[in-house]
């Protein structure tokens, strides 16, 4: 029987392992094992680990990596957080390239379980502050009573199988999922843009969302229906997995900073109104230290945000927090009074763990770092501010008279047992606070790229062999029909202005026959390559328009070059390519009047949006579609007969169009 019992556990795990995710295949709702245990058996099935993450708290069960398939396989990250798991042949850490295919032509990654959520989107009311907002839209968890903000913690372990059901109970509004940061390899179908990848979920309706989990880290969930996240549908993502340097406890959930205003964004969008906004942290801010505001009774003013870590030690205990930027114009540099940080990831990419103060944290972006108690904090000392301060440069000035200092004191680290005080920890001396990303030169990533210094899509020049470059564009008057379009992200060869704008009703995903015409406002480029190449992008912003936080979906991208100077005096001889293992993410900061070059291979056939993440740039037009690989995508999404999710994506748009035909909303943004 012992005998029988490994060959049946081998076939089993072949099985698993050659099903988990085929490149040309649907994803499609499925049980762990394909086979079921013989019958004339009483022998269970040997199971590979099932264990918590890392840095869980010894009583808390609730939430466990699941690798029951990989029979043979051992958690390696109890010891050793930088591995995951291990056979002795074959092991899963912090050096696999997770981008990477196997000898089956699939994503290197472990086999995990299917985790399904269910997620509603609804109107409600919402104190952060001290002040009601009652035009919010928030997310509830379908087996909870009440909505939240943020939304519903979705978590999962690298390599599992993904699954979310989201509802749409809004009164006045669609809305589409949008899984920041999740690369969507061969699976466009479930990026959540409308008029991109889908028509947006009618009110009453509803659409699945499956995904694997081929990366590992910290990234959000929001809204992709215009500037609709910034009333409250956000929420957090943790995929667990090794990290690239070794710590003790996880304390908490993932740390949102962000902007919070009390009136709809909508109207205030379509008012012309200049935001006010106020800062939180998870949810939790103090109205009155912005713009002059006042409440009615300071008992409605939230305690500050705390996280309870438990007794001060003689030796520091590291703690391993996940930092989000998900606010819809703001910029933030944090810091923890008395703690240093140790940046052990940025955008869902592992990097070489480097130490600093502050973290420069754009809008969309997000870092995995460890803290630990710094010798210089006094003793007896068991509270202290974590701060979240704005870049006057990233704001154009516009924040300066609208806080009371400190404004920056936005959540309190708290040893010890008893209740947290009031900190009267001070500052970090001397801290950056410029409008410039981390810097890149302290960003290695530990799975490394090299860039070939010439991309396919070079083109012929005099002046700027950087690529193809796309120019952030200001223009007057904007069209009629679109009368918020302000920004537009064109090729420097076009000397007209477009703004972005898509149709709900007639998204990309639904349009990938190559006869189509794209209509004028839809500002797709074409890239027709292969698997193996590299583009470059150089992104400009000449009109001195920016900073503009821009991001990428479907893709990582390498960051070859960032400067300050205008593309059009850009010479062959100002450039500077770090070509060998450069820094890489999903959102890089335009610096004001300057560029950046970035460059990604071609290894994701769809259509994916490129936009800026300040959401009010995004709705007035600042972005693009980049059709890659037309060709390939069409034959992997056919019609509706030979693909279920073509299928599911006509069904949304066949509930969408008569609800959108009969409401009162107009379209006068780009949609996204």
């Amino acid at each position: 029987m012992k005998l029988l019992d490994q060959l049946w556990a081998l076939l089993t795990y072949l099985i698993t392992i050659s099903s988990n995710l085929l490149p040309e295949r649907e994803f499609e709702p499925s049980d762990q094992f394909a086979l079921g245990i013989p019958t004339h058996t009483h022998i269970d099935p040997p199971r590979g680990p099932v264990f918590k993450p890392p840095g869980g708290h010894p009583g808390d069960d609730t939430f466990k990596c699941d690798y029951s398939a990989m029979v043979g396989f051992q958690d390696c990250s109890a010891t050793n957080t930088s591995c995951w798991l291990t056979n002795g042949n074959i092991t899963f850490d912090i050096g696999t390239d997770y981008e990477g295919l196997n000898s089956n032509g699939d994503i290197n990654m472990p086999v995990g379980i299917k985790r399904s959520y269910t997620i509603i989107a609804q109107d409600g009311s919402y104190f952060a502050d001290g002040l009601d907002f009652s035009e919010a839209k928030l997310f509830r968890d379908i087996t909870k009573a009440a909505a939240q903000y943020p939304g519903p913690w979705i978590q999962a372990c690298w390599g599992d199988l993904i699954e979310i059901t989201v509802l749409n109970n809004l009164s006045t509004n669609g809305t589409s999922i949008h899984w920041h940061g999740i690369r969507q390899w061969f699976n466009m179908q479930a990026d959540g843009v409308n008029g991109v990848t889908q028509c947006p979920i009618a009110p009453g309706d509803q659409f699945v969302y499956t995904f694997n989990a081929t990366q590992y880290g910290s990234s959000w969930y929001h809204s992709h229906y215009t500037i609709q996240y910034a009333d409250g549908l956000v929420g957090p993502i943790t995929i667990h997995g090794p990290s690239s340097a070794q710590y003790d406890v996880a304390p908490e959930q993932p740390l949102l900073f962000t902007d919070w205003i009390h009136n709809s964004a909508f109207s205030l969008l379509r008012l012309g109104t200049a935001l006010s906004p106020s800062i939180l942290l998870n949810g939790i801010g103090n109205v009155t230290k912005f713009a002059g505001q006042t409440v009615v009774d300071p008992k409605l003013i939230p305690a500050p945000y705390t996280i309870n870590v438990g007794e001060r030690t003689a030796n520091a205990t590291r703690f391993l927090l996940r930092l989000i930027n998900t606010s819809f114009e703001t910029t933030f540099v944090v810091t923890i009074d008395s703690h240093m940080m140790q940046v052990i990831e940025v955008d869902f990419v592992p990097i070489q763990p480097y130490t600093t103060k502050e973290v420069f944290i754009g809008i969309g972006q997000r870092f995995n770092v460890i803290v630990e108690l710094d010798d210089s904090a006094p003793a007896g000392e068991n509270d202290f501010w974590i701060r979240a301060y704005i870049p006057e440069q990233c704001t154009n000035g516009d924040f300066a008279p609208n806080r009371t200092s400190p404004y920056e004191q936005v959540g309190i680290f708290h040893y010890g047992a008893a209740a947290a005080q009031t900190p009267t920890s001070t500052p970090w001396p001397n801290l950056d606070l410029s409008c410039t990303d981390e810097p890149y030169a302290s960003i290695t990533p530990v799975v490394k790229w090299i860039v070939p210094p010439t991309p396919v899509n070079q083109p012929k020049c005099d002046t700027n062999c950087s690529g193809e470059v796309q120019n952030i564009t200001m223009g007057s008057p904007p069209p009629s029909d679109y009368p918020l379009a302000a920004f537009g992200l064109n090729p420097m060869s076009l000397s007209s202005w477009t703004p972005f704008r898509i149709d709900y009703s007639q998204p990309a995903f639904l349009n990938l026959n190559l006869s189509r015409n794209w209509t004028a406002n839809e500002l797709v480029v074409p890239e027709d390559y292969t698997a193996q190449d590299w583009i470059y992008l150089t992104i400009c912003d000449d009109e001195g328009a920016g900073p503009h936080p821009m991001h990428l979906h479907g893709h990582d991208f390498a960051i070859l070059q960032v400067g300050t100077q205008p593309c059009g005096s850009l010479l062959p001889s100002d450039l500077s390519l770090r070509l060998d293992n450069p820094a890489r993410r999903d959102v890089v900061l335009v610096p004001v009047g300057g560029f950046v070059i970035i460059a990604f291979k071609t290894d994701n056939p769809g259509n994916w949006l490129m936009h800026c993440h300040i959401a009010e740039h995004a709705a007035m037009g600042l972005g693009l579609q980049i059709l890659e690989r037309q060709p390939d995508a069409l034959r992997r999404w056919p019609d509706a007969n030979h693909s279920h999710a073509v299928f599911e994506a006509q069904r949304v748009c066949q509930n969408w169009n008569p609800w959108w035909a009969t409401s009162s909303e107009v379209q006068d943004d780009s949609g996204v």
